[in-house]
């Protein structure tokens, strides 16, 4: 690309030290290779092996940290600190984004539709919890990504396993209720939301899980999703919303079920979504034209901007 020149040096940060880390370090190095193959000046730098303040030599940055530490708005405070461009959502964004209850109390005080819930830990009255939420549940860490430390409860006996399961990845617990029916996902590139993925894993998979995520072959992803032409440009719509609602930006991933009297629901957003050749992004952004090369620059891109985070 003759005009690459003008993003000067980019750090493409990955690794990091979350739960997440070795999916980060698969995105970020296929982001690395994709925009050094378009003639960027581009470097890998992983925070968890170099200080950050080395960052200084850099004249942006494009985050493929996932989880904590890279989506939670530590990485975008101190890349603000530093006054350095970078990719994605902002600080606030990026914090409310990976706490999946402050992003459903967002969405519930915004009037879009996600499931009921409840905090839950080892005092928590599990009885109440199953005669509100009924049951199946499913028990997801607040704070991870990549379906890290979650479980679906089919059995009220099976709860407090499943909960004491997610506390070893973090202290904040949620029970959600179980939406049956069927899941998309809605990538966004520069703000505007892309074709819907519906997501099919095999039949022996509970849920579309880490295992179906990065390391399953077998899982279908439908690009047309199947839904009439009015009903993705509603969910396209619905998630739009969603997404500017936490304050994300630029690009990221929002992840909704249709239940079975053609409901949708929201389940969460992704501010920096997986980059691998198994990730719904680079497919959903194929859909349009964008090769994964192409899709990086655009992404990019949006550092040249003007922007307040």
């Amino acid at each position: 690309m003759s005009n690459a020149s003008k993003f000067g040096k980019v750090a493409v940060l990955l690794g990091g030290k979350s739960a997440e880390r070795e999916v980060s370090l698969a995105s970020g190095q296929a982001v690395l290779e994709a925009l050094l193959r378009s003639g960027v000046n581009a470097e890998g730098f992983d925070p968890l092996e170099r200080s950050i303040t080395e960052l200084v030599n850099f004249d942006r940055a494009f985050i493929v940290l996932h989880g904590r530490g890279g989506e939670d708005g530590q990485i975008q405070g101190a890349l603000e600190w530093l006054n350095l461009p970078y990719t994605g959502t902002g600080v606030q964004g990026s914090a409310i984004g990976m706490d999946k209850v402050k992003t459903k109390q967002i969405w519930q005080g915004s009037e879009l539709p996600t499931a009921p819930y409840r905090i839950v830990g080892k005092d928590t009255d599990l009885n109440e919890v199953v005669s509100v939420l009924g049951l199946p549940l499913i028990i997801k860490p607040v704070h991870e990504g990549s379906s890290v430390g979650m479980s679906k409860v089919e059995k009220a006996e099976d709860l407090a396993a499943a909960i004491e399961k997610a506390t070893k990845h973090d202290a904040v617990v949620m029970a959600e209720k179980w939406i049956t029916g069927r899941e998309y996902t809605i990538s966004f590139l520069n703000g505007q939301p892309l074709p819907v993925i519906r997501l099919q894993p095999p039949a022996d998979v509970a849920f579309y899980d880490y295992e179906a995520k990065y390391n399953r072959d077998d899982v279908q992803y439908g690009i047309p999703c199947g839904l009439e032409k009015a009903e993705e440009e509603q969910l396209q719509a619905l998630c739009l919303r969603a997404f500017n609602a936490v304050g994300a930006s630029g690009w990221g991933r929002i992840d909704a079920m249709r239940d079975e009297q053609g409901n949708f629901w929201l389940l969460e957003v992704n501010t920096v979504p997986g980059m691998t050749s198994h990730s719904l992004v680079p497919k959903a952004a194929q859909a349009v034209g964008y090769s994964f090369d192409e899709l990086c620059v655009a992404i990019l891109e949006q550092t040249l901007a003007e922007k307040v985070h």
